[in-house]
């Protein structure tokens, strides 16, 4: 690796499929950055919430994007997401957000935003960089494409243990139904949907552990050698 410019990772999949664990895993292991990309449209979410901004008011949102800068940054070996110099880390994961933050990426005036300094932070390579449109959109030039799949059931239950850890009060239901309306939205939408490049290699983790996970993607970056 060292006569040659840092990999570009790209990691897409659905809701609670376990892209961003593994993306943080991974780049912890080669030594690079990751980039949470789903964390920077839930703080474009969190600031229409706390605006009082709806996804169907156009000039609103316009307006907002000039007032809305994101920073993602490490501290004490976590990615802390920033928004407006405030740290909304936690913020940014509740169910009020995930409630809207598939409409808000649905939008093309918040994803052209996005994408551009998403591209900045990547474009010297050493990222693990995670999200919906990332090999397809964002890097279509990664050197590794992973599309992670894992069954709605599966992501259900990893979501709703997550937020009981968390002391949400919430349901599995409430849970079920939010993923899949997240899908339906990621998956339809006209600018970017969620979809699985042609030359990204697909890893089921459904019935994997994230300690398989990881050993299995590990296996394709060895692959790039």
């Amino acid at each position: 690796m060292k006569d040659r410019r840092p990999w570009v990772i790209a990691i897409d999949g659905s809701s609670s499929s376990g892209k961003s664990s593994l993306a943080r895993l991974l780049a912890a292991r080669l030594g690079y950055l990751y980039i949470d990309t789903g964390a920077m449209y839930r703080a474009v979410s969190l600031y229409f919430l706390e605006q009082s901004i709806s996804v169907h008011q156009d000039d609103m949102v316009q307006d907002a994007l000039f007032h809305i800068d994101i920073d993602l940054r490490h501290i004490e070996g976590q990615l802390h997401t920033f928004l407006n110099d405030r740290d909304v880390s936690d913020d940014i994961r509740s169910m009020e957000v995930s409630s809207i933050v598939s409409e808000v990426a649905a939008i093309s005036k918040v994803r052209r935003k996005l994408v551009e300094q998403q591209r900045l932070i990547g474009q010297d390579g050493g990222i693990v960089m995670d999200g919906r449109d990332i090999g397809t959109v964002v890097f279509p030039d990664a050197d590794l494409k992973i599309f992670l799949h894992c069954e709605l059931d599966q992501r259900v239950t990893r979501r709703y243990e997550e937020l009981l850890a968390k002391g949400r009060d919430i349901t599995r239901l409430e849970v079920e139904e939010n993923l899949k309306h997240r899908d339906h939205i990621d998956s339809t939408r006209l600018d970017s949907p969620l979809t699985q490049a042609d030359d990204a290699h697909l890893v089921d983790n459904t019935q994997l552990t994230m300690d398989q996970t990881i050993e299995t993607c590990l296996a394709l970056i060895a692959g790039l050698e």
